[in-house]
C-alpha cells in the first residue's frame, strides 16, 4: 500500500474514534445545575476540554489502526482477497 492510504485509514479512524470518545464524560449545561447561557441551547456542554478529547482520540485511534492495517494485510486475508 502507498503512504497515503496509510495515512487515510488513519485519519477515517480517527474521526470515527473522535465520535467513539465525544459522549464520554460530556455535561451538558442542564445536567450542570448552573445558568444556562441565554440563546444557547440547554444540552450545550458546560466545559467541553476538547485538548483532552482529541488526545484520548489519538491515542485509542493509533492501536485501532496498527490493528486494522495488520488485519488487512494479513497472509490469510490476502489468500481470500486473491
Amino acid at each position: 500500500m502507498f503512504p497515503a492510504t496509510y495515512i487515510a485509514i488513519y485519519a477515517i479512524v480517527w474521526w470515527v474514534c473522535l465520535f467513539i470518545v465525544l459522549p464520554f464524560g460530556a455535561r451538558s449545561q442542564h445536567e450542570a445545575g448552573g445558568e444556562i447561557v441565554r440563546g444557547s441551547e440547554p444540552g450545550a456542554p458546560v466545559m467541553p476540554m476538547w485538548g483532552r478529547r482529541f488526545l484520548i482520540t489519538t491515542l485509542l485511534s493509533v492501536p485501532v489502526t496498527a490493528l486494522l492495517l495488520w488485519a488487512i494485510s494479513a497472509p490469510w486475508l490476502q489468500e481470500y482477497w486473491s
